[in-house]
């Protein structure tokens, strides 16, 4: 599985492409709302040749959101959401506004994701985890044959995802921190919402937050 990264809007998302080798992709947390943010990633799918065929978000914050509407349009292609996630989408139009995005467009819906999901794309295959703390309904998308852990707002480098929101908890993370990313291998590369990307090895020793 290829994976690539950009940093996106005001909050530094990091929004990232997931390719298979028949270049069937997908669009993890979208957060481009400038026009050259968008056309940056776009870009890079045309030059690419890659095949967009959905939307997923592993999480539904406002930042991980912003292109849903725009790439579902371009592209004609679903979005999958947490399955309880779909009031939190539904109020990113209420908010929006007070947080300086003026032209926020929400996107429905095409699919609720839970944990008892497996998400295939080409000859990729992505297993589901939940891990609530951050958001009630927060998933993450493991992709063992490469060891790669698409962690969403979970877990950062040496941080963890803030429970400062509606829906978050700093114990529940903590469980889910503990039981769905440090019961996996060490060797797991993690790939946040936001920073650079670490490994479960590396959080295990030395993330302040959360210890083993």
């Amino acid at each position: 599985m290829d994976i690539k990264s950009f940093v996106f809007n005001a909050f530094y998302e990091n929004t990232y492409l997931l390719s298979s080798s028949n270049l069937e992709t997908l669009v993890l947390d979208p957060g481009c709302y400038e026009d050259f943010e968008k056309k940056e990633l776009t870009d890079f799918i045309k030059t690419n040749k890659l095949k967009p065929i959905a939307i997923i978000n592993t999480h539904c914050h406002i930042d991980h959101v912003l292109g849903n509407d725009y790439l579902k349009k371009l592209y004609n292609i679903p979005l999958w959401i947490p399955a309880t996630e779909k009031n939190l989408l539904k109020s990113v139009s209420t908010y929006a506004p007070t947080m300086g995005i003026q032209d926020y467009q929400e996107a429905q819906p095409d699919k609720l994701l839970s944990e008892k999901d497996v998400i295939t794309f080409g000859s990729e295959k992505l297993e589901i985890l939940y891990a609530p703390g951050h958001s009630e309904g927060h998933l993450m998308f493991y992709h063992a044959a490469d060891k790669s852990l698409m962690a969403g707002d979970v877990i950062f480098r040496e941080s963890i995802g803030r429970t400062d929101l509606p829906g978050g908890n700093f114990k529940t993370l903590e469980e889910s921190i503990k039981n769905q990313v440090y019961t996996l291998p060490e060797a797991v590369k993690i790939y946040p919402g936001h920073g650079p990307s670490t490994t479960v090895g590396h959080e295990k020793k030395h993330n302040p937050f959360v210890k083993p």
